[in-house]
């Protein structure tokens, strides 16, 4: 039990933290950090299916669980608003044609 403690512990925060520094981003460089947070969110993925390949307590395989779903988010939701800021870049005659220029 100890080491779920130590677990939710860390969760908890790296949960503040990173809001913390998040909230202090200007705008200008959040697709940037966008791009960054996928990456960070894809390692968190790979570690969690590494962690779940050994037998672990229930509690510990359900938070695992979520931290997958939660970096799942995380990576759909980066690429959605990352996409969408890209689109204000294009001009309109490209976005016409259909080129990225």
């Amino acid at each position: 039990m100890t080491d779920l403690f130590f677990a939710v512990v860390v969760f908890a925060a790296a949960f503040a933290i990173g809001d913390r520094l998040i909230r202090r981003v200007p705008p200008m460089l959040h697709t940037p950090l966008m791009s960054m947070t996928n990456a960070i969110s894809a390692v968190v993925i790979l570690g969690a299916l590494a962690l779940l390949a050994t037998p672990r307590p229930m509690a510990q395989q359900l938070l695992i669980g979520v931290a997958v779903v939660a970096a799942a988010f995380n990576i759909v939701g980066g690429f959605a608003i990352t996409g969408r800021m890209l689109k204000m870049f294009k001009s309109e005659g490209a976005a016409q044609r259909g080129d990225g220029a």
